[in-house]
């Protein structure tokens, strides 16, 4: 062949290369995934970064300089000032205290659950399957009003919780502060350890510790040797995940710690951001940011390169429960003392306040449905009506609901894209950074991520002198836009692992029977991914319907939301009212998800591993 026909070979050759590349819909997919990403994701990370350095205005005179220049000023304020122990140091040590303490309780409690319910005989496994989850649909704050109800001293909170009024001297140590708090996270955040323990133990062959007990080890020894060592990228998972939530809650701060001058990390970003020292606010969120990213790299060191514990030992493996033997009685009597005591108990004194006209009054002429269906009385609850009669509830109600079900049906679709981007780009470059991408957002607190939103979108995007988006301040568009990106963390890994479970030689044959891209997706790949996508839609429902860190600060009276107006009862001395919309709340998402695993198969603990 003659050199110029060797060079025009290659040509065509890289032309044709050039076409497959350009005209291939996954290719097409994954550029505008990443396109998005970096816009939601890193653009509003870099924009917090940047005004933690920029002078503002207020600031210009005392700082010494002029409104927009770069600074060190918030810096310097934050870490080498009279103020920093104040203002950081002692919100750190607490952030750090309940951080550590929340993650070591919820997971011990969680894995034993966890361990219990998949491994082993025990009895009444269908009662405790759906109450082990419960703590996952109600908020940690809920749990907190639950804890203020029954432990509420005279002394600190005005009127006398349950155990006071039965003339039982509660210290106040116990009703609000570190105790109360770790307490209440802990009872709340175990639920996240379970899913992704039980995930990983449902992954295991049993035959593993079949063979172990041939071999005359007992079973102590079996769960130290076979299933900890197995299980332990999932423990430590989840101790990440619980950690993280744990240092960024604001809720649970706010009702237990407030009135004690308890204040964390979360509680001083809030602060700040309410008082507009925005660019504080997003200096102390970077450093809750660089606390998280270390955990994480301490988790990856901890595990090595192993990213999923899915392929332990194979799906389609016999499991063997183990035997409790003479244990079986006392366990399940623990068992159900704990979901007494930490489950049902909590529930049934929210229900009983809410029937209280006055607080710490628990006789029966003190029932009434008033904040439930009462007309106005200008003595209680600021003169507004029962919550059912409330147009701020019924207000409040369809924005829960418009906002959970477009983002549970948007935040799905794009997880389930993500997760299949992230399924077949596995060791390959376009998956992995589509992968660090969309676990940004896990990294940022909650409160900080709506604070960074919020001022993103206040003001219209432009591009060369042409708005691409107009300011979207008080709009339902950004708050839908904040909860979808939010949560893309926790949708793109239940969409990874539904993806996962697809075989790739499925679509290999319809692709060699002549099937494009979107016909082998919408024929193959949804299909067989139906009772994933029922999940994941769960767990973003689930999780958007009880969210109050991340819209906190995005709230106005039209866009206010049952998590919010909630809040806004209960810090108007209305905890009654705040108590009715709580109900109204868990019994929402109990309801769906009862639906959806009646009719769909939804299955948390399948969504959570990956």
């Amino acid at each position: 062949m003659k050199p110029k026909d060797q060079n025009y070979s290659k040509s065509r050759r890289l032309k044709n290369q050039i076409k497959a590349v350009v005209t291939n819909p996954y290719n097409l997919i994954v550029l505008i995934a990443i396109v998005l990403l970096t816009y939601l994701i890193v653009l509003p990370l870099l924009d917090m970064i940047s005004t933690s350095f920029t002078l503002a205005q207020k600031d210009a005179r005392l700082a010494g300089g002029t409104a927009g220049s770069f600074t060190l000023y918030y810096w310097q304020r934050l870490l080498g000032s009279a103020l920093t122990k104040q203002m950081l140091l002692q919100p750190l040590f607490n952030s750090l205290l309940i951080g550590v303490c929340v993650s070591f309780f919820a997971i011990l409690i969680g894995s034993v659950l966890a361990w219990l319910m998949v491994r082993t005989d025990l009895p009444f496994k269908p009662f405790f399957s759906l109450a082990v989850i419960i703590p996952y649909m109600i908020p940690s704050w809920c749990k907190s009003q639950a804890w203020l109800t029954m432990f509420k001293t005279e002394r600190i909170g005005g009127s006398p919780g349950f155990l006071m009024s039965l003339g039982i001297n509660v210290p106040d140590w116990l009703a609000y502060g570190p105790v109360a708090i770790i307490t209440v996270l802990s009872l709340h955040y175990y639920a996240y350890a379970y899913l992704l323990v039980s995930a990983a133990l449902n992954s295991i062959n049993s035959e593993l510790e079949e063979m172990g007990e041939i071999q005359g080890a007992g079973k102590a020894t079996i769960l130290r040797k076979i299933t900890f060592p197995l299980v332990l990228p999932a423990m430590l998972s989840a101790v990440i995940l619980t950690f993280s939530k744990a240092i960024g809650t604001f809720g649970v701060i706010n009702y237990l710690g407030s009135k004690v001058n308890f204040v964390t990390l979360s509680s001083q970003l809030y602060m700040n951001s309410k008082s507009q020292n925005t660019q504080t606010a997003f200096a102390m969120a970077l450093i809750m940011i660089c606390i998280a990213s270390i955990s994480v790299v301490v988790n990856q060191k901890l595990i090595g390169s192993r990213k999923s514990y899915a392929t332990i030992g194979g799906k389609g493996g016999r499991s063997t429960p183990i035997r409790l033997g003479k244990h079986k009685l006392l366990i399940t009597a623990v068992l159900f003392l704990f979901f007494v005591f930490g489950i049902i108990m909590p529930i049934a004194l929210l229900i009983l306040e809410s029937f209280m006209l006055r607080q710490g009054d628990y006789s029966l002429s003190n029932l009434t449905l008033h904040y439930w269906i009462g007309d106005p009385i200008a003595t209680v609850m600021e003169g507004q009506p029962g919550i059912f009669k409330n147009a701020n509830f019924i207000n409040s109600l369809i924005n829960s609901l418009k906002l959970t079900f477009v983002n549970g049906v948007f935040g799905t679709i794009f997880g389930q894209i993500i997760g299949y981007i992230c399924a077949k780009g596995r060791g390959k470059l376009h998956g992995k950074v589509v992968e660090q991408l969309v676990f940004i957002p896990y990294l940022i607190p909650s409160i900080a991520f709506g604070g960074i939103f919020l001022s993103m979108f206040s003001t219209p995007q432009q591009l060369f002198g042409v708005t691409l988006v107009p300011s979207l301040y008080g709009t339902f568009a950004l708050l839908t836009i904040t909860s979808v990106v939010k949560h893309l963390p926790f949708a793109s890994r239940a969409g990874t692992s539904n993806m996962l479970q697809i075989g790739g030689e499925l679509e290999e044959a319809a692709e060699i029977a002549g099937a494009g891209f979107f016909k082998r997706f919408i024929r193959i790949v949804f299909p067989l991914s139906k009772g994933g996508f029922i999940s994941g839609f769960m767990l973003i429902f689930v999780s958007i319907m009880k969210e109050l860190d991340l819209i906190i600060l995005l709230m106005t009276p039209k866009t206010s939301t049952l998590p919010y107006l909630a809040f806004q009862y209960q810090n108007s001395n209305s905890p009654q009212a705040s108590d009715c919309v709580a109900i109204v709340m868990f019994s929402i998402v109990f309801l769906v998800y009862a639906l959806a695993n009646i009719f769909g198969d939804a299955d948390l603990a399948k969504s959570m591993g990956g």
